[in-house]
């Protein structure tokens, strides 16, 4: 894959250089390597993607359903047909094991597969009235023109969720993936919906700096949708600024879920679901488990395994394909959670397991002893770091998981379904998994989060709603009596 001609800015159908005087590096974080430079993307690159995104947009709402879907069917070939290249993209720019990166892959395509019903669901439906005479219709009808904002952990499914959903309903995209991200979170499904003959304008991409462009992207008064991926603090931010422009917004925000492991749970299954659900991407996923809150009677054996397993996990190099373990995006990441580590640790936690800190590789840690006001469980990680809480009743444990301002996934291990349901049902979050981990995405399942987690959904009939609008026109077939 020639990383130097998927490094420019997509607008109306070419790549073409941006107009900003800033030249981005990008990089591969395990190595430092630069994978490629981009010329930036000014506020006038963001107009003109917006711009052409507007004047293809009524265009492609014409196209019929059968032909939307044949496009959208040749962009999952194309991705198919280059599965390699598009992990191998993920493992260098992202840090993504190999295991990782082949998921991420294949998620894509499943998002792709699911948005082909879409389509055929833009129609008109016909209502009775209570007038005499009167014919009522309602019309699902796209918004328009969507901005996209994804980030950089699971760039390329963070993406295609809101892409294909947008132009699967007729929708124009201006897309802006995180710069360090930029190539497996914006280009190569450019380069897929290029491939599969998207007319021109329909897609597009910008790459910025925040410094420089500000909230352009957000405040332009050409979309009418803003779907943001991302922390809790930015989404706030991007919510705000789109409710002063009457836009809507799908915002999927940070998460500090909960594992309950409670008492009559299998200790040994809980253990390993905590492992993959808190290490998997080096914790670098919105839907990590942060905490694993867990029955003080079987905290031992719990603690024990859980140590036992993550010993096992290799730590280094994710181009190998053993690798478990990678880096973390950057080093200021690596810094934030050794410093919360740091904190932890003051405030009274034990390190059960010592990790250590090479470049931006974090070796796995264990905190045992922890209290949810500590800083490593007010805080969403985001690193392989696993905080170990006891509790000592199941409404304690309850009150635990919903301690916090978010509500993003969440699990509860139990012996019994009925047990683990009953729990599961009291914790306030938009996502949870009996007798599972937290890292689950269905693509026609509801996904998003409650409180600072976010609005909206993306996934299924969820996501259709939330990428359309729906008009009432209402037919007067026989004269209506007036007053007058």
């Amino acid at each position: 894959m020639n990383y130097a001609e998927l490094s420019k800015q997509y607008i109306n159908g070419a790549w073409v250089e941006g107009h900003s005087n800033t030249v981005y590096q990008d990089v591969n974080p395990y190595n430092q390597e630069v994978l490629a430079q981009i010329r930036l993307a000014d506020k006038s690159d963001i107009d003109a993607a917006y711009v052409a995104a507007s004047k293809a947009q009524p265009a492609w709402a014409k196209v019929p359903a059968a032909e939307k879907r044949a496009i959208i069917q040749k962009a999952m070939d194309w991705l198919a047909a280059n599965q390699d290249a598009c992990i191998q993209l993920l493992i260098a720019e992202t840090g993504s094991t190999f295991p990782k990166a082949q998921v991420e892959v294949m998620a894509t395509i499943g998002t792709l597969a699911h948005s082909l019903s879409f389509p055929d669901k833009m129609a008109t439906t016909t209502h009775a009235s209570f007038l005499p005479g009167k014919e009522n219709t309602v019309v699902h009808l796209p918004l328009g023109v969507v901005g996209v904002v994804s980030p950089w952990n699971f760039p390329l499914v963070l993406s295609a969720r809101s892409v294909a959903a947008a132009i699967a309903t007729g929708n124009a995209v201006v897309l802006k993936p995180d710069s360090q991200s930029l190539m497996s979170g914006g280009s190569i499904l450019v380069a897929a919906f290029a491939a599969a003959g998207l007319p021109a304008g329909v897609l597009n991409m910008v790459v910025a700096d925040l410094n420089e462009v500000g909230d352009a992207f957000i405040e332009h008064p050409i979309p009418r949708l803003i779907s943001f991926t991302g922390s809790t603090r930015a989404g706030q931010h991007v919510g705000r600024v789109a409710s002063e422009h009457m836009k809507k917004t799908i915002l999927e925000l940070g998460g500090n879920n909960v594992m309950i492991v409670l008492g009559d749970a299998d200790v040994n299954q809980a253990a390993s679901a905590a492992a993959f659900g808190r290490f998997l991407h080096q914790g670098q996923i919105c839907l990590s488990v942060n905490r694993m809150v867990v029955d003080r009677k079987i905290y031992p054996e719990f603690v024990r395994l859980l140590k036992a397993k993550v010993q096992m996990m290799k730590v280094g190099n994710p181009a190998e394909p053993d690798t478990f373990i990678g880096p973390l995006i950057n080093h200021t990441q690596a810094k934030k959670v050794q410093a919360l580590i740091e904190q932890s640790v003051k405030e009274g936690a034990t390190i059960e397991l010592q990790g250590k800190i090479e470049g931006n590789l974090v070796y796995p840690y264990i905190l045992t002893n922890v209290t949810q006001d500590m800083a490593v469980a007010k805080n969403e990680i985001f690193g392989p770091v696993a905080p170990v809480l006891a509790f000592d009743s199941e409404q304690q444990a309850i009150d635990i998981a919903n301690s916090t301002p978010f509500g993003l996934s969440g699990s509860v291990f139990s012996g019994s379904i009925d047990h683990g349901l009953a729990v599961a049902n009291q914790i306030h979050t938009g996502m949870i998994h009996v007798n599972d981990q937290s890292v689950n995405e269905e693509p026609h399942m509801p996904f998003g989060g409650e409180k600072c987690s976010g609005s909206g959904r993306f996934g299924g009939d969820w996501v259709f709603e939330e990428f359309t609008t729906v008009k009432w026109i209402s037919i007067q077939r026989e004269p209506r009596g007036f007053p007058f």
